[in-house]
This record gives C-alpha cells, sequence and structure tokens, in this order.
C-alpha cells in the first residue's frame, strides 16, 4: 500500500468524515485526551492514577469507577436523546440526515442500557453491597477489577466507532438481516458485536463474583431473611446475569462469526434462520430488564424504609415477589414479536405470562406504600427520587399490560406509544434508582453529602421535564407515529405534541446538569459526614466511618437481626465495639493484570472489528501471557497492623467526638 493509498483509507474509511458534528466530537475527544494527559504530568500524578486506582481491587473504588464510566456514558447517550428529539421537533427537520438518525438511535438505546443504567447499579452494588453483608471485600477481587477493565474496553470500543469506522445503525436489537454481512458490510456493526462481547464477559463474571460473596461471605449471624433488601436483589440479579448473559454471548458469537468468516447461522442463504437471533436476544433482552429493574427496587426499599424510619413493611412477600418475578422474566421473550405471527396458543401463553409480572409488581408497590403509612418521613433528595418512582412506574406498568394483550399489540407495536411505555419503566425505574442511590450512598463513597438544595432543584426540573417528554409520546403513538422514523410530514397533527417533548428532552438535560454540577459543589463546599451515619440508617453499611476504610470494619460484626445496624443502636452495642481489641486484618494485592489483560482485549476486538485477524489473535495471545502469569502469582495479600487500625479508628471516633 502506497502513501496516496494510505490517505484514501485514513479519510475514506477509517475516520469518520463529512458530518460537523463528528468533527466536533473528533476535537473535543483530542483536547480532552491532552488536556488530560497534561494535567497528570503537570501534577506528577501518573504514579497516583496506576498505583491508586488502575491496579485496584478494592470494591468501593471498582464501584466508584463503574458509576463515573457510567456518567460519562449517560452524557454520550443523553447527548444522542437530544440530538433525536431535536431531529423531530418541527416537521422536515434536516438537523441530522437519515443515516446519522439511525446511527445515534443506535447508540442511544446500546449505550444507556448496557453502558450507562447497568453499570451504574453495579457500580452502586460494589459500592454497597459487601458494606451491607459485614464483608471486608468481593469474594474474587482479582475477578472484579477483571470485571470492570472487560466492561471498560467494551464500552469504549463500542464508543470508537462514532469517530473511527462509523457507529453500528441497525437498531439497539441489531437483528439480521439488516445487521448481516450482505446489507451491512464494514466494520460499523462489528463495533456492536465485539464491543458487546467483551464488556458482556465483564457482566458475567461480575455476577458469578457477587454470588459467590453474597452467600460465603455474610457476617456471623447473617442468615438469608435476615439480609438487607438491596443485598437480596443484588443475588437474585446476579442468578439472572448467570442465565441470560450466556445466551447473548452465543448470539453475538455466531452473528460475528456469520459476518467475519461467511456463515450462515442467520442468513437464509444458507439455511440459517435470521428469526433464531430473534428468539435468542430476547430469551436475553427481556431478563435484561429485570436486571435493571431489581437492584433499583432494591435501592427505593432501603431509602424509602430509612427515610420513613421504619423497617420495610412485607419483607419476605418483597424477597418472594423478585424471586417470582426473576422466573417470569425467562417465559416472556416472546412478547416482543406478537407480530411476527405465532400461534394463537403461543401468543395467549406469553401474554398471561406477562400480565401474571404485574402481580408480584404490584405486591411491591403497596409494600413500600405501607412502609410509609404512619412513618416519621424525611423529604431528603434520595427520598424524592424514591418517592417519584413510584406514580411514574405504575403508569409505565399499566401501559405495559395494556402491551402484552396480543390483539392490541398488534395496534401499540412499533409506535410510540411503545417508545413512551418503555421510558417510563426504564427512566423511573432504572434511572431515578441511580440517582436516589447516587445521593444516598454518596457520604459513604466521598466522606461529604451532596447539597440537598441543587439536589432537588434537579429532581424537580428532570421529573417535570419527563412527564412533558413522554405523555405526549403516549398520545402521538396512538395517532400513528411509528417509531425510528427520521422526519414527517406537516398536517399530519404530531409537530406541537413533538415540540412539547423536545422542550421536555432538554429540561431532563438541564436537570442531568444540576447534578453534575451539585457533584463540583458539593466537592469543595459540600457538608463533610463525621458521623458515618448521616441518614440515621439501618444497614451495616452506616455502622463505619465515612469514606469507608479499606478494610471496611475493624471488627466483623454479629447480626442478631433483620436492620442489624438498627438493633446495635437500639442496644448501644456501637461502643462496645470500639472497646474490643484490634486484630491484623488481611487484605488482597492490588494488581495490574486485569487492566493489562483487558487493554490486549481491546486490541484484539479492535483487530477483529476491522478484520485484520493478525492484530485479533496478537491481542488474544496477550491475553493469554496476562493468564499465565496470573497461573503462577501467589496473590497473597498482606495484613494491615491492628496498630494502624487502631490509629485510623481512633482518628474516625474523635472526628465524631469533635462533631
Amino acid at each position: 500500500m502506497n502513501l496516496s493509498e494510505i490517505k484514501d483509507f485514513l479519510i475514506g474509511e477509517f475516520f469518520v468524515t463529512g458530518d460537523p458534528t463528528i468533527y466536533a466530537a473528533q476535537v473535543m475527544i483530542a483536547l480532552t485526551t491532552i488536556g488530560i494527559i497534561f494535567t497528570l504530568t503537570y501534577l506528577k500524578k501518573w504514579k497516583w492514577l496506576w498505583r491508586e486506582w488502575l491496579t485496584t481491587v478494592d470494591h468501593k473504588k471498582i464501584g466508584i469507577m463503574y458509576i463515573i464510566v457510567a456518567m460519562l456514558m449517560l452524557f454520550r447517550g443523553g447527548a444522542d436523546a437530544l440530538m433525536i428529539r431535536t431531529q423531530l421537533a418541527l416537521p422536515n427537520m434536516d438537523f441530522l440526515e437519515a443515516q446519522t438518525y439511525n446511527e445515534v438511535f443506535t447508540t442511544h438505546g446500546t449505550i444507556m442500557l448496557l453502558f450507562m443504567a447497568m453499570p451504574f447499579l453495579i457500580g452502586l452494588i460494589n459500592v454497597a453491597m459487601p458494606l451491607q453483608i459485614g464483608a471486608r471485600d468481593v469474594a474474587f477481587p482479582y475477578l472484579n477489577a477483571l470485571s470492570f477493565w472487560l466492561f471498560f474496553s467494551g464500552a469504549m470500543l463500542f464508543n470508537l466507532s462514532f469517530i473511527i469506522g462509523g457507529s453500528p445503525d441497525a437498531g439497539w436489537v441489531n437483528y439480521p438481516p439488516l445487521a448481516g454481512g450482505n446489507l451491512s458490510p464494514g466494520p460499523e456493526i462489528n463495533y456492536y458485536l465485539i464491543g458487546l462481547q467483551i464488556a458482556g464477559i465483564g457482566t458475567l463474571t461480575t455476577g458469578i463474583n457477587f454470588i459467590a460473596t453474597i452467600l460465603k461471605m455474610r457476617a456471623p449471624g447473617m442468615t438469608l431473611m435476615r439480609m438487607p433488601i438491596f443485598t437480596w436483589s443484588s443475588l437474585i440479579t446476579s442468578i439472572i446475569i448467570l442465565f441470560a448473559f450466556p445466551v447473548l454471548t452465543i448470539a453475538l458469537a455466531l452473528l460475528t462469526i456469520d459476518r467475519l468468516f461467511g456463515s450462515h447461522f442467520f442468513t437464509v442463504i444458507g439455511e440459517g434462520l435470521p428469526e433464531m437471533y430473534v428468539n435468542l436476544f430476547w430469551l436475553w433482552g427481556h431478563p435484561e430488564v429485570y436486571i435493571l429493574i431489581l437492584p433499583a427496587f432494591g435501592i427505593f426499599s432501603e431509602v424509602i424504609s430509612t427515610f420513613a424510619r421504619k423497617r420495610l413493611f412485607g419483607y419476605k412477600a418483597m424477597v418472594y415477589s423478585m424471586i417470582i418475578i426473576s422466573l417470569l422474566s425467562f417465559v416472556v421473550w416472546v412478547h416482543h414479536f406478537f407480530t411476527m405471527g405465532s400461534e394463537p396458543a403461543a401468543n395467549s401463553f406469553f401474554s398471561i405470562s406477562t400480565m401474571a409480572i404485574a402481580i408480584p409488581t404490584g405486591v411491591k408497590i403497596f409494600n413500600w406504600l405501607l412502609t410509609l403509612y404512619k412513618g416519621k418521613i424525611k423529604f431528603t433528595t434520595a427520598h424524592l427520587w424514591a418517592l417519584g418512582f413510584m406514580p411514574n412506574f405504575v403508569i409505565g406498568g399499566a401501559t405495559g399490560v395494556m402491551l402484552a394483550s396480543a390483539p392490541a399489540d398488534y395496534q401499540y407495536h412499533n409506535s410510540y406509544f411503545l417508545i413512551s411505555h418503555f421510558h417510563y419503566v426504564l427512566i423511573s425505574g432504572t434511572v431515578f434508582s441511580i440517582f436516589a442511590g447516587l445521593h444516598y450512598w454518596w457520604p459513604k463513597m466521598f466522606g461529604h453529602k451532596l447539597n440537598e438544595r441543587l439536589g432537588k432543584w434537579a429532581f424537580w426540573l428532570f421529573v417535570v421535564g419527563f412527564n412533558v417528554t413522554f405523555v405526549p409520546m403516549y398520545i402521538v403513538g396512538l395517532m400513528g407515529m411509528t417509531r425510528r422514523v427520521y422526519t414527517y410530514e406537516e398536517g399530519l397533527g404530531w409537530t406541537t405534541l413533538n415540540f412539547i417533548e423536545t422542550l421536555g428532552a432538554y429540561a431532563m438535560g438541564i436537570a442531568f446538569a444540576i447534578i453534575v454540577y451539585n457533584i463540583y459543589y458539593s466537592a469543595r463546599y459540600g457538608e463533610r459526614d463525621k458521623t458515618g451515619d448521616p441518614w440515621d440508617g439501618r444497614t451495616l453499611e452506616w455502622s463505619i466511618p465515612s469514606p469507608a476504610p479499606e478494610y471496611n470494619f475493624a471488627h466483623v460484626p454479629k447480626v442478631k437481626g433483620l436492620d442489624a445496624f438498627w438493633i446495635m443502636k437500639k442496644e448501644n452495642k456501637t461502643k462496645k465495639k470500639e472497646k474490643e481489641p484490634y486484630k491484623p486484618i488481611h487484605m488482597p494485592d492490588d494488581s495490574g493484570q486485569p487492566f493489562m489483560m483487558s487493554l490486549f482485549f481491546f486490541i484484539s476486538g479492535f483487530g477483529f472489528v476491522w478484520e485484520w485477524m493478525w492484530m485479533g489473535i496478537l491481542g488474544l495471545v496477550g491475553v493469554g501471557v496476562i493468564m499465565i502469569l496470573r497461573t503462577f502469582d501467589k496473590d497473597e495479600g498482606y495484613h494491615i497492623s491492628s496498630r494502624e487500625i487502631k490509629r485510623r479508628e481512633r482518628a474516625a471516633r474523635e472526628d465524631r467526638i469533635d462533631e
């Protein structure tokens, strides 16, 4: 290849060109990268970055890194949403071209679900769950770090498509034959397949890790029915991950083989079955909805119980409801394609199984309401997000029951009615919960509260904007507006509603900006939490200083019942603990191997995206070398001395006395 051919390749194929938004993004990415490198070099923070973050196996720091990346993905996915709404604000808009619009709605859905919502929840689980069960860390700290870096590599590989090679454009479901090699040649769809595959491996190992942690590392006395409800939701979610994600792995792998090696798993021409991909995708896809919702239910339960100052009403019913929901989540997937023409018996079965999910979900709503009944309610920002969730989620759930009716679904399918239902469930369920959890556990992560005034401003603006955006979508959907159209003609009666939706979307964007500003403002001026228990909490994470120390608990707690810390406070046992002698605590070694292994996964993935087999294989060799090195790594860990623990605990106690 001569210089002219290399130039043609770089401009014509490698870098995405021709769109001003892409050029702006490329400039921003370049400037941001230069700024980060300059700042780290100027402040001499490279060693700090490597030692404290890139090589850490501490579950709390890994949780924080998940949350940081998820916030960045929320910005990216939110920007996509605003571009979609700007394009649809008025008829015949040309803000985006049709091809760009296809790419934007594809990346919006994929990023929001797989690289924002789920990692955000996994981040909160990483931070809170081990503390709630009285553990020093997760069962496999090294694997936990590897899980995060695999997710990060997959997310970066997927996002790289925006400026190199081109974004995938076949929708977040990526159905063949549209996503096949004949109709979508080039690297775009490969980014989707391989980026999700790498991140999915990380998610699967996370699920295994959480299950082992919860089952084997609970504090003495914490039986399954004494676990905090958020930990229960984490356990059930992890079990769903264990069974659901291998299905996605298979679907992505088979479609990748179709595209890279010319097989015919999903192509009719080779007697393959495109419909099989749809089945496999939704066998994973609908449980995925509950992977996003069940931890949210756990967060709301913790927040409502804490700020109502009451024990969670119907604790056992809540647990059994989540188990039933998780089982039903695997027998509803066909409702996503009622219109494909299944037999009436099949449609009837999946209609009934879908509607049945409303029963355990309704049980939970009533339990939250009865927890609030006669409670001494505090309207903190975290609690407002939890209270705001209930009415909005009921709207999404009720319209979900309407969609579960197969005959009615023929009218709603593929319309904006479905889009609104989907967002009412996932935004009011998942997004509200991550904001609730963020405000609730922020002191435990960083040692200070987020500003309540700014938090409430953001809440009200977001909730109003959310309803202004999505209520009109129900109406415009019933009027016949279908999803995935990039423009529409005048005179259809959709203009006013679409314009109102766009105003609502921008209000949500402003609310997100306030939340980001709140993080900055609180870091500089926020009230420091010297008590370790700023909300008068009920579970064990509030029994230790804020931010949580490296070893979590100086003494392993002994649990006597549900709401273990609440019982300790009533019995005044917290001061007695401080008088017990300290013992050395064993901690795992940090390691750079997870970071390096994920870097090789990224290199390999990039090679396969471009079908440069030498690079793909080279990356896999690097992964194999790291695995071999790990095999011979003794990883004996280290001990924190009793003197050092005593010093840290005394410093934390003096802070509390000063307070």
